[in-house]
């Protein structure tokens, strides 16, 4: 059985496909959508479990030393590996919330994959992250289908995050084809997110027109000016269908981190002042929260960053702000405020005011955002957003008919009107937020595989 496979920044999710039309699997209870996310009880579980728990070996010499590496950690720290110590999606968030201190957490590790500078070993760490969490989509999906998965087409953007170019791309692209083939799927193929939510698209059209996809996901907005309609369905080669492609590494998620920055830093003493009169450095305010950038992550966390942060909190005008954002540090608490952003980011769509809780330990700090604050602080990546549409129509030369907008993102009405203003005279319309870009591959893997 082949499959689309939408391995998203927020959520992945499975189609395949029954007469004529793509059926979501359920992955997560009765969800086809399952959150891009896992808990462990350290880092080295991960390489671990696949080993132990589900007899995935590495494919090379730098895996082999990883995974020995991974199980002499746990053996010192006493770590004895069970089958359901690793959690997947929701399961894993509640893990993580419930204690932040004593769990290793990760949210969208497709937001890293393109990254610069990464070496050998977190390369292949990153592969094994990627395999168990496709490895455990994969059973879920067989689960549901009462069949056996051997082929996929994989879903990916235009560009991954990362200042690499086309060779971060060709590095993202790789840790998912090993992979995938590690957890057990035999032929995989690529085909760009929006193209394949145009493709899902094109099923509803009764002629020929030009279509702008517009696919706002969790890392990433890709844009695809593509020619479809009855003459195009179900062709092999669609490359002279594809007029123009832009995307960057801008998504929802970089919406969420900037309101985050903006509107709820302040508590933790952003913008306040050291009793020299100096402001604190607003790096200690942006790399906490900062969770798509593995570099800044790493410098906020290190130990030279904790000596860093008590010595701010001596020199400060409002210490107890800063004893706060010590609490960030220890209790690893970026994602949360992140989490808690991206709730009022969905609120404020629909109504003027939110107050949002941040729960630390020791008290929940209460925030009041306004919607033109919110509207005010997503404006940078709001704007790059906005530029790729520009850009993909310049670069074709031609408007489109209809602009189709998807990805979970796309149902802000704040993004949907910023790209109505670029292309006013064009109607918007939209499919299945979600599932669009999945049911797309599925059709591109009947074209590939039957």
């Amino acid at each position: 059985m082949f499959i689309g496979f939408d391995y998203g920044t927020a959520n992945c999710s499975v189609a395949k496909m029954e007469p004529g039309e793509p059926v979501l699997l359920n992955l997560e209870g009765n969800s086809p959508f399952i959150p891009s996310t896992l808990a462990a009880p350290s880092r080295e579980s991960v390489s671990e479990h696949l080993f132990r728990h589900r007899d995935i070996k590495p494919l090379d010499q730098v895996g082999e030393q990883v995974l020995r590496r991974a199980i002499n950690l746990n053996r010192e720290e006493s770590i004895d590996l069970e089958s359901d110590d690793i959690a997947f999606g929701q399961d894993a968030l509640n893990l993580y919330l419930e204690d932040p201190r004593d769990i290793y957490y990760v949210k969208s590790p497709k937001s890293f994959l393109g990254a610069s500078g990464l070496r050998d070993v977190q390369l292949a760490f990153f592969e094994d992250l990627v395999c168990a969490m496709m490895d455990n989509i994969k059973s879920q999906a067989e689960s549901d289908a009462q069949q056996s998965i051997t082929d996929a087409v994989i879903g990916r953007p235009i560009n991954f995050h990362g200042r690499g170019g086309e060779t971060a791309n060709i590095q993202a692209e790789r840790i998912l084809l090993r992979a995938a083939k590690r957890a057990g799927f035999q032929n995989v193929e690529f085909q760009f997110e929006p193209v394949a939510a145009g493709l899902e698209y094109e099923a509803t059209l009764s002629e020929d027109k030009i279509i702008l996809v517009v696919d706002i996901g969790g890392g990433t907005t890709d844009c695809s000016l593509i020619q479809m309609g009855p003459s195009w369905r179900g062709k092999a080669d669609r490359t002279a269908s594809l007029l123009a492609h832009s995307g960057q590494r801008v998504g929802g998620n970089d919406l969420d981190i900037a309101l985050a920055f903006k509107q709820l830093m302040f508590p933790f003493g952003m913008g306040s002042k050291m009793e020299s009169g100096i402001v604190m450095p607003t790096t200690q305010f942006w790399n906490p929260i900062a969770i798509n950038n593995v570099e800044a992550q790493s410098d906020f966390y290190s130990r030279e960053n904790l000596s860093a942060l008590k010595l701010l909190q001596k020199q400060a005008q409002e210490p107890e702000k800063l004893a706060r954002l010590l609490e960030v540090y220890h209790e690893s608490l970026g994602y949360n405020i992140v989490r808690r952003a991206e709730e009022a980011k969905v609120a404020l769509s629909e109504q003027a005011s939110y107050r949002t809780g941040i729960n630390l330990l020791s008290e929940t700090i209460e925030v009041d955002v306004q919607r033109d604050e919110m509207i005010e602080a997503i404006q940078s990546p709001k704007n790059k957003m906005t530029a790729l549409v520009t850009e993909a129509v310049e670069q074709a030369g031609v408007n489109p008919d209809a602009i189709f907008m998807t990805g979970g993102s796309a149902r802000s009405p704040i993004l949907r009107d910023a790209v109505q203003t670029v292309l006013p005279s064009i109607p918007v319309v939209s499919g299945n937020y979600f599932g669009s870009v999945t049911a797309g591959l599925a059709r591109w893997a009947e074209v590939c595989f039957k």
